[in-house]
């Protein structure tokens, strides 16, 4: 059967296109400007031409050139048809040269740029339904994931997250224990050590190059023996009696989350708490169908969902399992309360408890 082709809407989908295919070279510019200095330079000298960019850089002319006028086009920067010169806007100054600030957003373009390296490597992964591990991927990958969760965690975790759960930050004060699990470089870990200095804290990951970098971050920070860090999966961290048990936008990645929140709540004091903090997301598709639930498919095929995949049981929850999959994990895992207690715009926090 012939179906009419409305040519107003394919053409529409082939600007479409033009524009997608810009996002995607453009996430390899941001890191590119990130990397080489040229959005700190734009933010530090104001309103520039290429010429000095590169001076100011010691990078080519001919790159920031072309480089400033690609992010002229794409609105990241200003260009004066008068003058011949760039400007980086207040606000993308914030964004892209602030690391304080919850939208800074070079970790955000780093992680993507990192993971769709491994593109091909994931379209032979679904012919065959193998598993690609999270330390099968680019530096990239695993520094971008920091630096994009980090500032989230750096806004909320100790003035909204924490303070959420019932009777944790007087527990923390007063002096705990807790195990923070698939902890990463250890951003999380160190950041509640540094509130709680009565506490002491342990970090697992099963990526040894990760806790390696989070050892060096525990030093740097002079945290001496309050908090260590171990290489484990999460089914096997060691410990017991914790008070509080956190888990980071990690769960979702694991391929066995029901054992991982089994030996979660066998870790834990019967009175502990696990805090839960996963992407953003809804029960349905329908809910998801969004700018952040797009970039959290994206991330979930060619990154959380092979990672799964690459372990024991591949599981695969995704990174939009929503609220009612991962209460579910718990609840197979004997936990007996659940309950939504924070959100930002990229993630949910919940309290389980056994």
């Amino acid at each position: 059967m012939t179906v009419a082709i409305d040519s107003d809407k394919l053409m529409g989908l082939v600007y479409r296109a033009v524009d997608e295919v810009g996002a995607t070279l453009n996430a390899a510019l941001v890191v590119m400007g990130d990397r080489l200095g040229y959005y700190q330079a734009l933010a530090d000298h104001g309103p520039t031409t290429a010429p000095e960019l590169a001076e100011r850089t010691g990078t080519d002319e001919h790159y920031t050139r072309e480089w400033l006028n690609a992010q002229a086009a794409g609105g990241f920067v200003e260009y004066d048809t008068a003058t011949g010169r760039y400007t980086l806007p207040p606000e993308q100054t914030v964004a892209l040269t602030d690391p304080s600030s919850p939208a800074y957003l070079p970790g955000f373009f780093q992680i993507a740029l990192g993971t769709v390296q491994h593109a091909t490597q994931t379209i032979e992964a679904a012919r065959s339904g193998a598993g690609i591990g999270w330390h099968e991927h680019t530096s990239d990958v695993h520094i971008g994931c920091e630096r994009f969760f980090r500032p989230s965690y750096n806004a909320n975790l100790l003035s909204s997250w924490l303070p959420a759960l019932e009777g944790v930050v007087a527990r923390l004060e007063r002096g705990g224990s807790v195990a923070d699990i698939g902890c990463g470089h250890g951003a999380s870990t160190v950041l509640m050590a540094e509130a709680f200095p009565r506490s002491t804290f342990i970090g697992s990951d099963y990526h040894q190059p990760s806790i390696e970098t989070a050892r060096l971050r525990a030093a740097d920070a002079g945290l001496g023996g309050r908090v260590t860090f171990e290489v484990a999966p999460a089914d096997k961290f060691s410990g017991a009696g914790y008070d509080l048990v956190t888990t980071f936008d990690a769960l979702h990645d694991m391929g066995d989350p029901v054992g991982a929140a089994r030996h979660v709540r066998d870790a834990l004091a019967p009175d502990g708490t696990w805090m839960l903090v996963e992407p953003m997301a809804g029960d349905h598709v329908e809910d998801n169908l969004n700018p952040v639930g797009r970039a959290y498919y994206g991330f979930s095929t060619l990154l959380c969902t092979p990672a799964s995949l690459s372990q024991p049981v591949g599981l695969a929850l995704g990174t939009q399992a929503g609220p009612a999959r991962i209460r579910d994990v718990t609840k197979a895992a004997g936990f007996t309360r659940f309950r939504t207690v924070a959100q930002s715009p990229f993630n949910l926090v919940f309290e389980v408890r056994p």
